[in-house]
């Protein structure tokens, strides 16, 4: 790989962890540039401003999460199975991202989101389509657990609206109490909502 290509991955890796880890508005491109090892000359080369570093960031970020998602919330595992699977999933890299930065870091979509919602539109524009391309995989997991069921809900698109309001209001409460534990009924808590009738083991 290209030594430029490298240069503009280290920082939009090091840009998402350093947001994600704080904030947007506590992070300077002088931090980015410092954590990576880059000078600003070569940041300023890739990105115009830290909002399109950000931009391209969390979209990166998602290209590398699909892959795992489109295993998890593949058809042919039980529509149940998948819902439970994502939720340990993020209990886990919520558990590996504490361990490593000290406090938990919440959900990197709309930490930012909600912070720079009313200032960037072109951030708040992105972040909402690469959260909706996330519920779009509960979705069709409601959707067919309806089809089988297994679930009481009857509406896929407003069960997946309401579960995603939910676990982000828990995933922002873990991280303002910077307690895990306030994760630990998450499971329970979106079958419970589903009226999950067959829970797998």
């Amino acid at each position: 790989m290209k030594k430029t290509n490298l240069t503009k991955e280290k920082l939009l890796q090091v840009g998402f962890d350093l947001i994600w880890d704080s904030s947007y508005g506590s992070v300077s491109v002088d931090d980015i540039c410092k954590r990576a090892g880059i000078n600003k000359g070569s940041f300023y080369h890739f990105f115009p401003s830290k909002a399109d570093l950000v931009v391209e960031a969390y979209e990166e970020h998602w290209k590398e999460k699909r892959p795992m998602m489109d295993r998890m919330f593949s058809p042919s595992v039980p529509p149940l199975e998948r819902i439970q699977n994502w939720l340990r999933t993020m209990y886990e890299i919520q558990k590996e991202k504490a361990e490593k930065y000290g406090h938990v870091c919440g959900c990197p979509f709309a930490s930012v989101g909600s912070e720079i919602a009313t200032q960037d539109e072109k951030i708040r524009g992105r972040l909402e389509a690469l959260m909706n391309g996330c519920k779009k995989y509960v979705e069709s997991a409601i959707a067919d657990a309806i089809r089988e069921g297994s679930v009481t809900v009857k509406d896929p698109v407003a069960a997946a609206n309401s579960m995603n309001t939910l676990l982000l209001g828990m995933l922002l409460e873990a991280r303002v109490q910077n307690d895990l534990k306030v994760l630990d009924g998450a499971e329970t808590t979106v079958l419970d909502f589903l009226g999950a009738k067959a829970v797998a083991a």
